[in-house]
């Protein structure tokens, strides 16, 4: 219930921020007006003492979130990925935020088990380990399947874990209706937008069916993939509350000792998990949106192993061609391209001026290109580019910022793998392949071809439909509008003869 009896969850918000010294960060980056940073003040000062301490070794924000809980800690994760919200420096500092947890019995483990797939635990697992890793909204088990021998990993929801975080939700929800109303200038970043954004992430990772989803649907874009897996899902054996997974075998990746002591090639392993990124979010549009050192694996033959489903990111078709053409443009420093994209795909107001925004462009790729190679970096590139596109009043867009965020993580992979590792040259051969495949002619027949096949399931229905539509437009509408009405219908049956006589070239 979002009602006045979470004033108290907030006070003792308030109270750790001020304890922790977060508070004037928080404010800071958030850049708060100076009326709201008082009320923050007057009301979480005097109950500073009722603030929990949180651990001195981590910075402010980090300290604060992480001693509030597995709400709050998962709240900062995502926050990390919205720098449009929380500014670049804080989101940095959220990056680095762990959900490393106490675990829960094992005992409780093996009853949620029981309960979810409906069967004797000893029926499905000949061993069942203690807790190998406890986050904040589940921990993992290894074991062993009874009828087939296969050592699997068990994922279990936290008990009681719906029920806490839709509290602390709910308490969110209060704080961002009221710094609304006291700060109408807020409004500019939606702060019940952004509670509500975070409250979608959550219930999604709080039904280990979906992640079991996500998991199948990585695998099998990825089954190709040279150098990388994904485990595979036992569905049978996976519910709402309880996920399985085949075992791996790996050294992590943010392990560079054990990964030089197994003799794997860290140069090489750098520039593959880049690549392989790129791949996944121009190609699939699906990619995996949370791929740190702790998500990754190295295996025994040097495969790059992916882990934890939870957070996906999704960009459409229309998308990845611009994303690709931008990232195509800096890497040729055709700038006027870059900025002929960004008005193109509408995310640009066409009433600017394209050579002012491609004089802002030149701004944002020449200082990137001027670095040494071991230091140039995409995430950097597209962080600076949402800065420029904003003052030339580009609306924001969550999916490029998840894009953006995850960029900058994987990059921190790929620098810690090999620290000379030149970014543009890695990330070219993969971008020109998917601009030689998606932009140009070819694509050009393959959006007709599509498009073919589209009229063609409606094409009984085209000539009612095109009726209705012109009847529509004509009803009491001046004559000017119903001669524009017929010029587009007419485009429209030109536009599907022309579709057709290309798929039948195609066909």
């Amino acid at each position: 219930m979002r009602g006045p009896h979470n004033i108290w969850r907030l006070v003792r918000t308030g109270a750790t921020l001020e304890r922790t010294g977060a508070m004037g960060q928080v404010l800071e980056a958030m850049e708060a007006p100076t009326h709201l940073r008082l009320i923050a003040r007057i009301l979480g000062w005097p109950f500073k003492w009722l603030g929990l301490k949180g651990d001195p070794e981590l910075p402010p924000a980090t300290r604060a979130l992480t001693a509030l809980g597995p709400a709050y800690i998962k709240f900062g994760q995502i926050m990390s990925t919205r720098p449009d919200v929380v500014g670049d420096e804080l989101a940095m500092q959220l990056r680095v935020l762990q959900d490393k947890l106490p675990p829960f019995p094992r005992a409780q483990a093996l009853r949620a088990v029981r309960d979810e797939l409906q069967m004797p635990v000893d029926e499905l697992f000949s061993e069942f380990s203690e807790p190998i890793a406890a986050a904040s909204i589940a921990q993992v088990h290894r074991a062993r399947l009874a009828t087939t021998g296969e050592e699997v990993a068990v994922k279990v929801l936290r008990p009681g874990i719906e029920k806490a975080f839709q509290t602390d939700i709910d308490a969110f929800y209060l704080a961002a209706w009221m710094v609304e109303t006291l700060s109408p200038s807020s409004r500019r970043l939606r702060p019940q937008g952004v509670i509500q954004h975070f409250e979608s992430v959550v219930h999604a990772e709080l039904d280990l069916r979906l992640e079991s989803s996500a998991a199948a649907e990585f695998a099998s874009n990825t089954a190709k993939d040279d150098g990388f897996r994904v485990p595979s899902v036992h569905w049978f054996m996976s519910g709402r509350r309880v996920m399985t997974l085949g075992w791996v075998e790996g050294v992590p990746a943010g392990d560079i000792a054990a990964l030089d002591a197994a003799g794997h090639d860290r140069a090489a392993l750098g520039e593959r998990v880049l690549r392989l990124f790129l791949s996944h979010a121009l190609r699939d549009g699906y990619f995996h949106a949370d791929m740190h050192q702790g998500n990754l694996k190295i295996g025994p033959d040097g495969d790059i192993i992916a882990l934890d489903f939870g957070i996906m990111g999704r960009i459409d078709e229309y998308t990845r061609r611009a994303y690709a053409e931008i990232l195509f443009g800096f890497i040729r420093k055709d700038y006027r391209r870059v900025a002929e994209v960004h008005f193109e795909a509408g995310y640009v107001p066409p009433d600017r001026d394209v050579d002012e925004f491609a004089q802002a462009l030149r701004s944002v790729g020449e200082p990137i290109f001027g670095m040494d190679a071991s230091r140039i970096s995409m995430g950097k590139l597209l962080a600076y580019l949402f800065e420029v596109t904003e003052r030339f009043g580009m609306e924001t867009r969550t999916e490029l910022i998840l894009l953006q965020r995850t960029m900058v993580v994987v990059e921190g992979v790929a620098r810690s793998l090999n620290p000379q590792i030149n970014i543009w040259r890695v990330a070219r051969p993969v971008v020109e392949d998917y601009i030689r495949d998606n932009v140009g002619p070819r694509a050009l027949a393959g959006d007709l071809l599509k498009t073919a096949r589209v009229l063609a399931r409606f094409g009984p229905r085209l000539p009612q439909l095109t009726e209705a539509a012109l009847l529509q437009q004509g009803r009491g509408e001046p004559q000017p509008r119903r001669r524009a009405s017929s010029e587009a219908a007419a485009w429209f049956v030109a536009g599907a003869a022309l579709a057709g006589l290309v798929a039948a070239i195609l066909a």
